[in-house]
């Protein structure tokens, strides 16, 4: 019987060769798309999943509430490991790492290779987390001071295939003994790791070390089986309130919200942590990716149903038939039930090929390693199996009703079936179409306010000039000591407008750090993020001055005793305007080690126009400039339009002068603002991609629906004709009545789509007003496909010799 069943439906593909290509074509996209797109979101949920007893890791964060918008910060002061591992019996171990964003020399012989991800991690690190170790082992790993852990691709570059434990490796000149090498599977880790020193290993002062409002270092707690984390944390709230705050001066006192976030949700849930060096994913664009692959899937699905309803129309007298010689409705219904499932077999083994073929581009563009091998995952398998089933099931059940339920007599008398269900199968088939567009429509406003968006982030302008901006760290001691002759000879280069050196570039690492302001005779402390800059950093960036003066070598109090703000800190720090800010009183506390008790006092010789040295994500902050050389360690190298690559050379031959040990690594600085839109930009690129998919297999559905259509009314559409009625009005006749069902959708997805994109926008700190045009344009949009997707079929109907229509049957 099921032979048979399955012989009548290879048939009958091959007999309506046009209607079987749109069905299987437009379900073979939308699988192909949903399968990439599983593949992705499954990729990103996987992460951390491989670490032993993760359920009981917990990262310590903190949330700042007494500023304008709360932050939310990854790094918290080291004391809160020191407090949790000494005074909380439920905590079994901890471990810290300190924040840092330099790259590292590593050097083996003559060999020399900068590498980033550098962790400088407690020696507890590894109990922790722990990582598979392919020389060596996790146990005392971190024990030395100078002991080191290399990622396998890291030792290889040095060490090839040879185990390298116990050998000497230099990082930025300090030599250290390798004592493990980590296995290469550390994709799904939310820590990029390529090298692990121990802390101690910084020698960071004991004073800094027993600070609570330190905020550098991401700290990790495992809690012992059956803790509830919710009470640990409302515990270490407690303690801090309770007996570390009155402890200290009032200034000091911490006042930020501690929580502890489940390692699982590192990577997805932590897109809006201010200074996290974790590998950051998207939950919200994980999310909105699932709901594209189903709305997708919808499409497709409906598609599918449209064509099965509508062509069921010339199967009636099939029907009729069958039923007279005795078939049952559950026959009926079993066979065409197989026609479905063949051709959702068909479609996913399209879908499959293109998937396998098209998934090494998707992992060129998301930087991902995501195989699609049946052969080694007969999970995969069983998932394509039942997506089979279920889509065909799913699919071809309410076409098998339908057909099903003719009544022998009426359709065999009748050359058109009149049949009452008919008139549900058209609301039924209306309703889809217009389900299918509202879809469409909703991802084209997504696709045009995303696009609309990332355009402004990359283009706003910045407050600064980020254009041929070469930027690189300085390296050695001798270019550490002879800063100022290094910056000279740089600004001797042909090709090169002015250099500055500093710490706190835009873009790049900024520092947070509090001002004191003195108020009424009482200092009160504001915080701000501190930008240590020399005497051309202004020059260097183009920044603005709205009031005052710039630095200069000339005033010999500037290096001591001058503070430049910009117009936010005016606002914040409460001075009301910047011509009533010069002259205020400002005092730092010294980043010194050896007295950390000094104060440095000075005036506000100058205000600057805002500008932003973070991405658009956040909202500007209060920064104050100053001259502090003890932290200078990045050089902005400001280059002439003309002849950039001899400007080049040029600065390479001037480092090489005062570092030859070192090979110089340098960046633009306006790579540095685009890399922060990663995200955005690849979010742009998907949406465009699959919100093209979703209207072509629309499309190819209305193509299907338009067809018939056609046929079906072709008499009508010769008498039409034979009495006089044009092309135009044929047409019109024919397209209104799909422009009417998307004009429908339209309006049911714009609210929709106002809303979704609303909530998106809400992220950045900067963002463009909701784009009115974005629905018109994608209405219209719309409008057009559906037009000239109907208008082919509608002028092909109507240009056709009307005695050829009404001598038909």
């Amino acid at each position: 019987m099921f032979k048979n069943y399955f012989l009548v439906a290879y048939r009958n593909l091959i007999r309506h060769k046009g209607f079987s290509f749109l069905n299987i074509a437009g379900l073979a996209l939308g699988l192909t798309a949903c399968l990439l797109i599983g593949l992705f979101v499954h990729d990103e949920l996987q992460f951390d999943k491989f670490v032993p007893q993760g359920d009981q890791i917990y990262r310590i964060y903190s949330e700042r509430t007494k500023t304008e918008t709360p932050e939310t910060l990854a790094p918290v002061p080291p004391m809160y490991a020191t407090t949790m591992k000494q005074e909380f019996p439920e905590v079994e171990q901890t471990t810290r790492i300190l924040m840092e964003s330099s790259v590292d020399l590593l050097e083996v012989g003559d060999k020399k290779i900068y590498v980033e991800n550098g962790l400088i991690a407690d020696s507890t690190f590894f109990e922790i987390f722990p990582l598979d170790f392919k020389y060596g082992s996790a146990a005392h790993a971190l024990d030395a001071p100078m002991s080191m852990v290399l990622a396998e691709d890291v030792a290889k570059s040095f060490f090839g295939d040879e185990n390298p434990v116990g050998k000497q490796i230099k990082m930025n000149k300090t030599s250290f003994v390798v004592k493990g090498v980590l296995q290469n599977n550390l994709s799904k880790f939310h820590l990029k790791v390529n090298s692990v020193i121990p802390l101690s290993a910084a020698q960071l002062p004991k004073e800094r070390m027993k600070k609570w409002g330190w905020h550098q270092f991401f700290t990790y707690v495992k809690l012992r089986p059956g803790t509830d984390a919710q009470q640990t944390q409302a515990k270490l709230r407690s303690y801090v309130a309770e007996k570390v705050n009155p402890t200290l001066p009032e200034d000091d006192k911490v006042t930020d919200l501690s929580f502890l976030q489940p390692l699982h949700e590192v990577h997805l849930y932590s897109a809006n942590f201010k200074y996290d060096s974790s590998v950051k994913g998207n939950i919200t664009y994980v999310k909105a990716l699932g709901f594209i692959a189903a709305f997708i899937l919808l499409i497709a699905g409906f598609n599918f149903v449209n064509l099965s309803t509508a062509k069921s129309m010339q199967r009636a007298k099939e029907v009729g038939i069958r039923k007279t010689i005795g078939a049952s409705r559950e026959q009926l219904m079993l066979q065409f039930l197989s026609e479905t499932v063949l051709l959702t077999l068909v479609s996913v083994v399209l879908a499959t090929v293109l998937t396998a073929l098209l998934l090494p581009s998707l992992n060129t563009f998301t930087g991902k390693t995501m195989t699609f091998d049946l052969l080694t995952n007969p999970g995969l398998l069983g998932v394509l199996v039942l997506l089979t089933v279920v889509v065909g099931l799913v699919a071809g059940f309410y076409p098998a009703l339908v057909l099903s339920s003719f009544q022998p007599v009426k359709v065999l008398k009748s050359a058109v079936v009149t049949d009452s269900v008919f008139g549900r199968v058209q609301w039924l088939r209306h309703g889809l179409i217009v389900v299918q567009f509202a879809l469409s429509v909703f991802l084209i406003v997504c696709a045009l306010v995303v696009f609309r968006q990332v355009s402004y982030l990359h283009n706003k302008d910045l407050g600064f000039n980020r254009d041929q901006i070469m930027f690189f760290p300085m390296r050695g001691d001798n270019m550490n000591k002879h800063y100022d002759t290094f910056k000279n000879e740089l600004q001797q280069v042909p090709g090169v407008a002015s250099a500055s050196i500093g710490y706190g570039f835009p873009g790049d690492q900024v520092a947070g750090d509090g001002i004191i302001v003195p108020t009424n005779g009482e200092d009160k402390e504001k915080g701000v993020t501190q930008l240590m800059v020399d005497y051309d950093y202004l020059k260097t960036l183009g920044l603005q001055l709205v009031t005052g003066r710039d630095f200069s070598q000339e005033m010999k109090t500037d290096k001591d005793q001058a503070f430049i703000i910009n117009e936010t800190a005016v606002k914040e720090l409460g001075f009301g305007t910047p011509d009533k800010a010069l002259g205020q009183t400002l005092k730092w506390k010294v980043w010194n080690n050896k007295n950390p008790d000094s104060l440095k006092i000075g005036k506000v010789i100058g205000v600057v126009k805002d500008f932003h040295y973070k991405s658009l994500y956040d909202k500007l902050e209060p920064a104050v400039l100053q001259i502090f050389p003890g932290a200078y360690w990045k050089v902005a190298v400001k280059l002439k339009a003309d002849n950039i690559g001899s400007s080049v050379e040029g600065v390479k031959q001037v480092w090489a002068k005062f570092s030859p040990e070192s090979p110089i690594e340098y960046k633009f600085l306006d790579n540095n603002f685009d890399q922060m839109y990663k995200a955005e930009d690849k979010l742009k690129s998907l949406l465009w991609i699959f919100t093209g998919i979703a209207i072509f297999v629309g499309c190819l559905g209305l193509f299907g629906l338009a067809t018939y259509a056609a046929e079906r009314r072709k008499k009508e559409i010769g008498i039409r004709k034979v009495l006089g009625a044009s092309v135009g009005s044929i047409v019109s006749l024919l397209s209104k009545e799909f422009l009417v069902l998307v004009l429908i959708a339209a309006v049911i997805a714009f609210p929709a789509a106002w809303l979704a994109m609303s909530r998106w926008l809400q992220d950045f700190a900067y963002r463009i007003d909701m784009p009115l045009w974005a629905f018109l344009a994608a209405g219209l949009t719309a409008a057009a496909v559906a037009f000239l997707t109907v208008g082919y079929q509608a002028v092909r109907a109507a240009t056709m010799n009307p005695v050829n229509n009404l001598r038909a049957q």
